[in-house]
Order: C-alpha cells, then structure tokens, then sequence
C-alpha cells in the first residue's frame, strides 16, 4: 500500500511497509502519525524542512543509514531527527559520520558508598547535595585567591619577609655594638592571613583526599591534570607551615651568626616567595566548576601546533627586526638599542602591537624597520588565529550538543514513566472507538451513504483506516451527525 507524504508543499511517495520498518519512529508508528494525517487530501503533511525529507526517507529505504544531504546544516538535520523520532542509535552515528567525538563512558566505583560520594564531589549536576558542595568549594577558592592578593597591600605586609627593612642591629650613641639581642617580629602563624589560608587549607586537603578514596581507579586519579593542580595548590601551604615553625625553634639561639644568617635568611625568604607564587594555580581548580574554563582549555590542547607555529614565527621575527633595528640606529648617539638581545623586548612588544614606549627608534631607517615589524606582527598573529577559533567553536558547539543529549534524555525517561498509563487510556478509546464504528455501521444513515464514502478512495482495512474514515463521513457538510 502506498503512503503520500507531504512535506511543506514537496511530496514524497514510499510504501506503507518501508515506513513499518521501524515502528518506534514517528512515520512508522500508525497512532503517532496519524495525527498529521490529512484525509481530504490523503496524504499525512508535516511543515517541516524540506530538504532534510531527503535523508529522513534514505533512512527508512535503506533500511536504517543515514546520511545528510550536502545543502542542509548539521543543526537542522539534528532537529529533523529528533522531530521524526528516529532514535538515539541513529542519532549517535550521525554525530560519528559528522566528526563528533563519541565521549568514553566515566567509569563509576563499583561500591555504592563510594559510588555515591564519587558522584557528590565530581558530578555537580548529579544532585543537590553535589550542588551544594560544588558551591561551597567555589566559595573557598575565590576566598583563598582574594586573601592571596590582599595579603601583598602594604597595609597587611610582614615586615619580616623584607630583610632590608628589618631595624639595625648595631648603632648606639657613639656608634658602638649593642648587647641587647634585636627585636624579634611577631609569628606568623598569628596572622589573619594565616588562620584564613589554614582554614581553606583544611577543606581542600579533605576534598582531595575524599576524592582520591572514592575514585574508581588510583592511577587515573593520580594522572589527571586536575588533580596534579589540586596538590600543587596545597602543597606551599605545608612547606611555608614547616619554615615557620623551624624559624620558631631555631630563634632561642640565633643570635650568634649575624654574617651568613642575614644572607642565608635572605636567601630563604626568596625561596618562601617563589613557593608562595604557586598558590596563584588555585584560580585553576575553577575550571572543574566552569565549563567555559573546560571548553578553553581543551581548545588549547587542540591548537597545540597552531600555537608552535605562532611562537616559531615571532622568534623569527624577533630575530630579524630586532638586528635590522640594531643597526638602522647603530649611529645614534641617543639610541635606544644598545645590544641586539637588549632590542629583543622591543621587537616583542611591538610585534604584538602592544607598545610600551619605554624603548622607540629615533632615525629614519630605526622608524621604518619599526613601521614593517608592526605590520609584520599583525600577519603573524593573524595566520592561526582562525584555526585557534575553529576549534573552539567544535568544542562550544559539542559541549552545548551534549547538554541538549542530556536534557532530552531525561524527558525520553520521563515520558516512559506514564507511557503504562497511556497505554490503557489508548486501549479504552479504542474499545470505545470500535463500539462506536459498530453502532454506525449499524445505522440507516451509514448504509445510505456508503456512496459518498467511497468517494474518499479510503478502504477500512485497520482500526487506523476506520478512524480516516470516520473522520472523512463527518466532514462532509450535507449531513448532520451527533458523533
């Protein structure tokens, strides 16, 4: 039997047994599509694109393939797909024929306590608890960085982290030593400063190690960037907490050496800084809360080569522009540009069209090597710069796709939780349906009309035909009818 299918004004013609192919989707489910069913025409319509109707019918000729047609975009096709319900199988190989990386399946523990803790600290979206907790840990992030850059205001500086600043030692009346042992600063480990940073601390040890028990695979765990960056962030805190309290025991009798402890403190204080300046990675642990962090990182690692070529390209361009600047003002008394490595910082800053001003030619030729470094830079940085924005915006678009996936994943569930109850409702009105076809078989009315109903070329061979074909007897405007 032979189905008419009208797509926004393009007709399709197919068999009745293609589309009952696969009875799940809607063109071949008889209770779904009938709805669009259009009994004075005889043809089901649907205002859909299409183009797209193209690949649709494909799917069911070729008995499940599809493919795209080349003059419609992936998101309007996607759409198409999901409209004619074709299934989520179908839906994963056109993501996979499109290019779409298909995401490993996340292992979860295998116990259920730990499962459910796993879920809590790594998943946000999987509850509210995980939520909550998601809050929480953002909330101490952003605590630990402002407290990070509040304690560098002059107001709240140690003193004692600056030697030059510590007060003399000697210097009496008539120049002589004094016996007096000098004024020692207070601890540390008093400080506001401190006591907030402890307490940050404390709960990103506990995250971490609660994470590191609950997680599926050890290794995995230990391997994972994010992780690597979670006991970066924490490990300052342990080494600065070790110098205090060693200071703290070897005060009693330090006043001995004043020689080498000045510079060996000095030493160690430039050290203590340098381990400080890592507690800036925290800004990072954001990322496992942010996906627009997750999304630029991960276009990054994909333009890895395209940001090799970048540097390659300025070195080569700092090296000319820096020697061709070098001895277009070799010969001026008031040149900038002592050395080629001292016009190195020049040719960066100006390749980037970022200009300082701090070191600028002065001659002609000094002007015109500048003129063609700017110019030359804005090529430079302009070559990859597409490549850079491809990628992010495949990962943007993936990212948004799968949201979506996720969304209408749990509406597919939900609407299979009341599909029992449906069921039954279907089956009533069916039951009600046939008895009411029966009483007007039954009627006078029906049998003298049987003319005008075969006017509508439809043959009730189905309960779906019995429906068109009530449906088409109640159209007709010459009779009256209570049905």
């Amino acid at each position: 039997q032979r189905v008419l299918i009208n797509i926004s004004g393009l007709r399709f013609e197919t068999q009745l047994g293609t589309l009952n192919q696969f009875p799940d989707t809607l063109l071949g489910d008889p209770d779904k599509r009938i709805r669009y069913f259009d009994p004075l025409r005889n043809e089901y319509f649907f205002d859909r694109n299409r183009p797209s109707f193209d690949g649709i019918l494909y799917f069911y000729q070729s008995g499940g393939k599809l493919r795209r047609p080349v003059n419609v975009s992936i998101d309007v096709f996607a759409d198409e797909i999901r409209f004619y319900q074709l299934g989520e199988e179908a839906m994963e190989r056109f993501r996979e024929d499109e290019g779409f990386i298909k995401e490993e399946e996340k292992p979860l523990p295998r116990n259920e306590f730990q499962r459910q803790v796993w879920l809590i600290f790594e998943y946000p979206e999987s509850s509210s608890s995980a939520r909550a907790i998601a809050i929480v840990s953002v909330l101490v992030i952003l605590i630990s960085i402002i407290t990070f850059c509040l304690e560098t205001l002059p107001e709240f500086r140690d003193e004692s982290e600056n030697p030059m600043a510590l007060p003399p030692q000697s210097g009496g009346l008539n120049g002589t030593t004094r016996d007096s042992p000098p004024m020692q600063p207070p601890s540390s480990l008093a400080d506001p400063f401190f006591i907030i940073e402890t307490t940050c601390v404390i709960w990103f040890t506990f995250e971490l190690l609660v994470r590191f028990f609950a997680c599926p695979s050890k290794p995995e765990f230990s391997r994972n960037i994010m992780n690597i960056i979670d006991i970066v962030a924490i490990i300052p805190y342990f080494i600065t907490l070790g110098t205090e309290l060693a200071h703290e025991q070897q005060q009693p009798g330090a006043g001995s050496s004043n020689g080498g402890g000045g510079q060996q403190q000095a030493m160690s204080l430039a050290i203590l800084r340098v381990i400080r300046l890592v507690r800036v990675f925290r800004i990072f642990k954001l990322s496992r809360h942010s996906k627009g962090l997750q999304i630029l990182g991960q276009t990054l690692k994909a333009s890895m080569r395209e940001l090799g070529l970048l540097i390659f390209f300025l070195f080569i361009g700092v090296i000319l522009f820096s020697s061709a600047v070098y001895f277009a003002e070799a010969d001026d008394p008031e040149s900038h540009f002592s050395s080629i490595p001292d016009a190195f910082w020049w040719a960066v800053v100006t390749m980037t069209t970022v200009g300082y001003g701090d070191m600028r030619p002065v001659t002609v030729g000094g002007k015109i090597v500048g003129s063609l470094c700017a110019i030359a830079g804005v090529l430079t940085i302009a070559l990859p710069v597409p490549v850079i924005v491809s990628n992010f915006n495949y990962f943007y678009h993936r990212e948004t796709d799968h949201e979506e996936q996720a969304i209408l994943k749990d509406e597919h569930s939900s609407t299979q939780g009341s599909a029992a109850g449906g069921d039954a409702k279907r089956r009533s009105s069916r039951n009600s349906l046939n008895k009411s076809v029966v009483h007007l078989e039954n009627s006078e009315e029906f049998n003298n009309d049987t003319s005008s109903l075969e006017k509508t070329n439809i043959k009730a061979r189905s309960n779906v035909d019995l429906r068109k074909s009530l449906y088409a007897f109640c159209l007709d405007t010459n009779r009256e009818t209570d049905l």
